[in-house]
């Protein structure tokens, strides 16, 4: 992929939008993921309450030492002192739970929230699935559930704290010198202005920054997908200079971005400082005019300080709330797709038990996205139940797609499927795709052992039925060779065994689910002739007393099959046995037959 080549942001299903109601409700939304824990919640908000009041008592005390430096205090300088660290102690004890409830919530809420975003990706149709790049969905899960981890354990908290500190601290002020107030907030609409002017262009770059870091997530998640392809063309410099020319936009972004927070912070110190000044003018007029003491005015600057520094804090806070608002508006579009099936059901549909009779009725099909392809025209056939056929021809006749309508991961455009005279629409999903099993082509295997491998075929199975598995799949053969045997690691999508053993373990996930109807999509296709005849013998064993379709390019592994069916351009352009399809003058499966018969003779 060339380094400029990265998703349009039209075309993005996960757009940032500006913050709105519509965003603000769903930010709402998250709320929910508080119920559980809203004991834990307020009882962190009463902490925090306490450790915003013990903050704001300091500027009233250190107004009674200047009272007690004039003399109009009844009490000690060593006893505000002793006083002060008093409320020292307590607001660090506060300080420590405020921070520790709000982190337990926060942690235990985006849990929840993974979770569920997780579980809604993995029962989603395969159709919306294959319209998106596995970079964009697990950041969507990273990325931006950290965002609202930052809303529930800091941001929230810090706006309570600012709102606070705003109200309560002009309140006093008011008390205090209610003209002094005055003159002071006169101030301040600059300040709330530039803040709102701050949040609005720096939600603006970190949705681009965003947007950088995500293609940066989907580069990192293909190149090492595709390691062995990327190392097969030596092109290990050239995916390196593509993420880290991507990093490199990040980069001047978030240095843009930091020249900007530098200046408006510059800006803010100047307004803020500069306010003080005048209050401190302005104050000390009235102090020599005998409408309030020096204690009052002391303690009025330092209030003025802190509501100062609450106003700053504002904008920021502000782009922190839009850039939550964004990552809530993407994850609850995941949220409100509908999935296919239910994995949080109480009550599931009691299975039911099939024979394995197939029959295809003038299905018709075109996928979703190419709605005017036609890549199925008519196909009618009929299997009997424990029957074994073949579907054969070119690459691109339709052949995966029957299967992949059986299984139910796209919807016929027009006709019927039926399993024992049954339309599969009539099936829950899990039902009917618990009596299918598909050994593939190219197998993926989880990291785990060969035994989490196997037993992925039924996760309720025990130790000894995943080893009868392994033995009737010939696969012992290999892993009685390894120290751990069962326990031996596969590594990443099975790395460390050859092409035949995985092949082999498939085949005994596949006996351990014991399914009713097995679809083989071309299973030794890829495999040595030495490793192709052990996994055919396990195939053997796999495929007694099962309805089983089988895809395949080597026609001579499909001889002993009951019929083949030959696609062409989404038609069956052919049917029968093995002999009967040879005899056709000019037949396709014919002609496919002498074209593998001259590519093998050549190739020796």
């Amino acid at each position: 992929m060339p380094e400029t080549e990265k998703p349009k942001e039209a075309a993005s299903p996960f757009t940032v939008k500006k913050i709105s109601k519509d965003g603000i409700k769903i930010t709402l939304k998250l709320f929910k993921y508080l119920l559980p824990y809203k004991g834990t919640f307020i009882l962190g908000l009463i902490f925090l309450a306490l450790s915003t009041g013990t903050s704001l008592v300091f500027p009233k005390l250190i107004g009674s030492i200047i009272e007690v430096i004039e003399g109009k205090s009844p009490y000690s300088i060593n006893q505000i002192t002793l006083f002060l660290f008093v409320i020292l102690i307590f607001q660090a004890i506060f300080s420590f739970f405020r921070i520790y409830l709000f982190t337990q919530v926060s942690e235990w809420s985006m849990t929840d929230i993974r979770s569920d975003v997780f579980s809604k990706i993995i029962t989603l149709p395969i159709s919306f699935l294959e319209q998106r790049r596995v970079g964009e969905l697990t950041s969507r899960i990273t990325s931006d559930v950290g965002q609202l981890q930052g809303l529930l354990s800091f941001t929230i908290a810090e706006l309570f704290r600012q709102v606070a500190t705003l109200v309560v601290g002009i309140a006093i002020l008011f008390y205090t010198s209610w003209k002094l107030t005055l003159f002071m907030l006169a101030t301040f609409p600059i300040l709330v202005i530039a803040s709102v002017f701050f949040g609005r262009h720096m939600r603006r770059l970190s949705k681009k920054a965003q947007d950088e870091l995500a293609a940066a997530n989907v580069v990192a998640e293909e190149t090492l997908q595709s390691v062995n392809v990327v190392k097969a063309f030596t092109n290990e410099k050239l995916e390196s200079e593509r993420y880290r020319t991507i990093l490199n936009r990040v980069v001047d972004l978030s240095l843009y971005a930091a020249r900007f927070r530098g200046g408006f912070v510059s800006f803010i110190i100047f307004a803020l400082f500069g306010g003080i000044v005048g209050v401190v003018w302005f104050g000390a007029g009235l102090v020599q005019s005998g409408e309030f003491g020096l204690a009052d005015l002391f303690t009025f600057i330092l209030y003025t300080t802190f509501i100062g520094a609450s106003i700053s804090g504002m904008g920021d806070l502000y782009a922190q709330i839009n850039k939550t608002v964004g990552a809530s508006e993407r994850l609850f579009e995941i949220l409100a797709e509908p999935a296919e099936i239910d994995i949080q059901d109480k009550n599931p549909q009691t299975i039911i038990p099939i024979q394995g009779d197939i029959t295809y009725d003038q299905v018709k099909f075109n996928y979703p996205s190419r709605a005017d392809l036609a890549v199925l025209k008519r196909i009618d056939f009929h299997i009997r139940a424990g029957e074994k056929i073949a579907l054969v021809g070119y690459s691109g006749a339709g052949k995966s797609t029957i299967i992949q309508l059986l299984m139910r991961f796209y919807d016929v455009s027009s006709g019927q499927i039926r399993i024992d005279d049954r339309p599969i629409s009539h099936f829950g999903l899990t039902d009917l795709r618990n009596n299918i099993a598909i050994v593939p082509q190219e197998v993926m295997l989880f990291g785990g052992s060969i035994y989490e491998n196997i037993r992925y075929g039924r996760p309720n199975a025990t130790r000894q039925e995943v080893y009868e598995a392994a033995r009737k799949a010939y696969a012992l053969e290999f892993i009685e060779t390894f120290p751990e045997k069962l326990d031996t690691l596969v590594g990443e999508r099975g790395i460390k065994l050859s092409g035949g053993q995985r092949q082999r373990i498939a085949i005994a996930r596949a006996i351990l689910k014991d399914p009713k109807i097995l679809i083989l999509d071309e299973a030794t296709s890829s495999l040595d002739a030495e490793s192709e005849k052990l996994v055919q013998v396990a195939l053997d064993e796999l495929m007694q007393n099962r309805t089983t379709i089988v895809i395949a390019h080597r026609l001579a592994t499909i001889r002993k099959v009951d019929a083949i069916y030959v696609i062409r351009e989404g038609q069956i352009a052919e049917a029968g046995s093995h002999q009967e399809l040879l005899s056709l003058p000019n037949g396709l499966y014919a002609n496919l037959i002498k074209m593998q018969f001259e590519d093998a003779e050549n190739s020796k």
